[in-house]
């Protein structure tokens, strides 16, 4: 440790946002980076515990504690504060793949198990690894390191999402030859077009594929597996596949009225902002527009707040936030101890700005719609909303939100965007290949295997676990390649 008392003689600063009204006017990323100096600072406030739970990523109840990469976080603050930027980053790089991303895109649950959180303010971890991977890309740490010896072995991985691309990453170093397939235009899956601009601009993710490239990684976009090429000629073209296609198959809203023009899944908003924003600035009017409308989103995760800060952005005339579940407490509760991922209510960007620009926080909690109204064309005009209740089922014991008689209202409406989550993968990949699926549509495997039922076929990312987060997606991928190259070589050095 390289300050004993940092804990103590420095105060926890982030890099501070911009104001809401200024940053609404683009899509651009909106916090302006610490210096050096006073990032040295943060890192001195690491205690380089005996015990660091912020690198533990296990299990606690259904959520991880610490980051599931098992990020060697206190050696690299410890060298933050040093100013030892480059070996930070050679750190850094042992156990994450694209710290370029989760430095922007990762809720920090390293910081969320962070032992000075426990009593105080977390260290700023994520703060810390944005300074260390922005600085390598500065200095030119951060360059391509093609491999010395090439195995011969050749493998197809189907998708370039965050899982897809960390078991491309890997099986590449090893010396194998990788392909990634990415069935849209631009390759990056969830990271590219599932995630808004202001999170994570895409010159960052192109920064990355590039160095990828020069590496020795092909990548082919628009090319969609199942479709324009088989499952029969990929086996045949090479030794190993791996599927990383994503938990694609969105959750969808079972009301009266639901084929009224007007309705969008989130996916599908936030892409048609991202594509049109990244080929002509918005000015071909392709995308699905918020501009002017009453929007009412459904879903309180961060794609319901994505499609909330877009709306904005857009200009749209009000937004309403609906969330089926009671709201969290401010603050952890006697039963939900640190250094359990913090069950507690967050406010988030796009929650932040509607509450600036209409005057209040978009968010209504225990309510759904009940009924979506059109007018004759078959355009929504509005939407029924009812409030929910929580009520255990007698059956299962679990707590049910029940419609509350009575409680029915209605407002207006000319666009709604569902980002209810999604149920797993898509069948037309899964067929094509004749994998086996468990009862959530993932793609089945041994416990912690990745190997499908079909030789040579392994899965990886959330079409393997379900929805998760990015820096779970970048663990599976490493895993996957990890077991894939001991498949093919008969032992592993990843």
């Amino acid at each position: 440790m390289g300050k004993p008392t940092g804990f103590m003689d420095y105060a926890r600063k982030d890099a501070p946002a911009y104001s809401v009204r200024e940053r609404i006017r683009n899509y651009d990323e909106f916090h302006e980076p610490l210096s050096a100096e006073e990032q040295k600072k943060q890192g001195a406030r690491c205690m380089e515990c005996g015990v660091p739970f912020c690198q533990s990523g296990m299990m606690i109840g259904s959520a991880y504690s610490g980051c599931p990469l098992n990020n060697l976080i206190p050696e690299w603050n410890d060298l933050v504060f040093r100013g030892a930027w480059e070996q930070a980053y050679q750190r850094l790089k042992m156990t994450n793949s694209f710290p370029e991303f989760t430095s922007r895109v990762c809720p920090a649950l390293c910081e969320k198990a962070c032992t000075c959180g426990a009593n105080g303010d977390a260290v700023t971890v994520k703060g810390n690894e944005y300074a260390i991977i922005e600085n390598a890309y500065l200095e030119g740490f951060a360059k391509a390191e093609p491999p010395q010896v090439r195995t011969g072995k050749k493998i197809a991985v189907i998708g370039s999402g965050p899982s897809g691309l960390s078991a491309a990453d890997r099986l590449n170093k090893r010396g194998h030859s990788v392909t990634v397939f990415e069935r849209s235009d631009r390759v990056g899956g969830l990271l590219m077009y599932g995630i808004p601009n202001m999170k994570l601009e895409k010159h960052i993710i192109d920064r990355k594929i590039n160095i990828m490239k020069e590496e020795g990684i092909v990548f082919k976009t628009g090319v969609n597996v199942g479709k324009d090429i088989t499952a029969q000629e990929l086996l045949k073209g090479f030794d190993r596949v791996i599927l990383a296609c994503g938990a694609s198959n969105p959750r969808d809203i079972k009301a009266k009225g639901r084929d009224a023009k007007g309705i969008y899944f989130a996916v599908d908003f936030l892409k048609s902002t991202t594509k049109s924003l990244l080929d002509c600035q918005l000015k071909d009017g392709t995308y699905i527009s918020a501009k002017d409308k009453n929007v009412i989103v459904i879903g309180g995760g961060d794609t319901g707040n994505d499609c909330v800060g877009t709306s904005v952005r857009h200009g749209a005339k009000s937004v309403l936030q609906l969330e089926m579940m009671p709201k969290l407490p401010e603050e952890r509760q006697p039963d939900n101890p640190w250094p359990e991922w913090p069950r507690v209510c967050k406010t988030d960007y796009g929650q932040e700005e509607a509450a600036e620009v209409y005057g209040n926080d978009p968010r209504v909690y225990q309510t759904t719609v009940k009924e979506f109204l059109k007018d004759k064309n078959g355009n929504l005009i509005g939407a029924v909303l009812v409030k929910l209740s929580p009520e255990k089922d007698e059956k299962t014991g679990r707590l049910m939100m029940k419609e509350q008689a009575g409680t029915e209202y209605t407002v207006e409406a000319e666009l709604v965007l569902i980002a209810a989550g999604f149920l797993g993968s898509e069948e037309y990949v899964v067929k094509e290949f004749g994998v086996e699926v468990n009862a959530r549509t993932n793609v089945a495997t041994d416990s912690g295997s990745f190997k499908t039922n079909v030789e040579n076929v392994f899965a990886a990312g959330d079409m393997h676990i379900g929805q998760s987060l990015v820096v779970r997606a970048i663990r599976e991928g490493r895993d996957a390649a990890r077991e894939v190259d001991e498949s093919l070589m008969g032992y592993t050095n990843l």
